[in-house]
């Protein structure tokens, strides 16, 4: 009867377990985080819900509605932008569509934008445009350059290969490669990229008003400073609300882009619930 044999140690992957487990313990060391106040948690979350919404001052709904609404536009123009500019730069960081000199040089563009919050990159511009929702919708512009650039230069590189090689083969160009080759098959992807940025882009436009660019975060601003908390609950019912709509639009805009099927995402999830437990009742 053979031995069995000894299981193989890895001692890179231990390694590298401990030096995580390391870097976590001493985030946690370091943010000295005051854990007796989690007893106190509950009942101060469940007195300020009760300063926000109860009940919510409604009389600032068409002050709420008007900066989310504002929020949105920063968001919309912002995209607009950024795929403005993304979408060719996306051609030319494609391995294949273009020279190696220039697909690492924009590849690296990328990276560094990607690195950059748009709250940065909303600071260093203030200086040019001033404070001023402009300068919101100019950094999502920028902050989008780098996502939608990534995202294009990778579903144009991941297109199926037949299509390409026909092209090649009756002699077309990298013109001619673009326009039939990889396009027809990327275009649902980009397409779906782009409304996800603009998702991206509503979120990011309230964090970017903290900073005095208008919208749902100035005027979050300025209602938590004077302890305004009645009308800080109606501007987020406002936002939720705008924001579950954006949501279940674009999500069902790319979900007939990507299925070719018309379904709202909420209705979707409450079919599946139903199927999987029309199959656990079955015998």
């Amino acid at each position: 009867m053979h031995a069995r044999p000894a299981k193989p140690v890895r001692w890179a992957a231990k390694f590298l377990w401990l030096v995580i487990t390391a870097i976590v313990v001493a985030a946690f060391w370091s943010v000295r985080i005051k854990w007796s106040s989690l007893a106190e948690f509950p009942a101060e979350f469940s007195k300020y819900l009760g300063l926000l919404f109860g009940p919510p001052d409604w009389s600032k709904f068409g002050e709420a509605f008007d900066a989310t609404i504002l929020s949105v536009q920063m968001a919309w123009i912002g995209t607009v932008l950024g795929i403005i500019i993304s979408f060719p730069l996306s051609f030319l960081a494609s391995r294949g569509l273009a020279p190696s000199v220039l697909n690492w040089p924009l590849r690296a563009l990328f990276a560094v934008i990607r690195a950059v919050p748009e709250v940065v990159i909303a600071i260093l511009i203030l200086s040019v445009t001033g404070l001023t929702p402009f300068t919101g919708a100019l950094a999502l512009a920028i902050g989008s350059i780098g996502t939608l650039g990534k995202w294009g230069y990778e579903a144009f590189e991941g297109v199926d290969g037949g299509p390409l090689e026909g092209v090649r083969a009756t002699g077309g160009g990298t013109l001619a490669l673009i326009r039939w080759g990889v396009w027809p098959s990327a275009q649902p992807e980009v397409f779906s990229f782009w409304l996800y940025r603009f998702e991206i882009n509503v979120r990011a436009s309230a964090i970017l008003g903290l900073i005095g660019a208008g919208g749902i975060g100035k005027m979050l601003q300025d209602n938590v400073q004077f302890r305004n908390w009645d009308a800080v609950g109606m501007l987020l019912l406002v936002v939720i609300v705008v924001t579950m709509i954006i949501d279940q639009i674009s999500g069902t805009v790319r979900n007939r882009l990507i299925h070719g099927v018309w379904e709202v995402p909420l209705l979707r999830s409450y079919r599946r619930r139903m199927s999987m437990r029309r199959e656990r009742m079955e015998p």
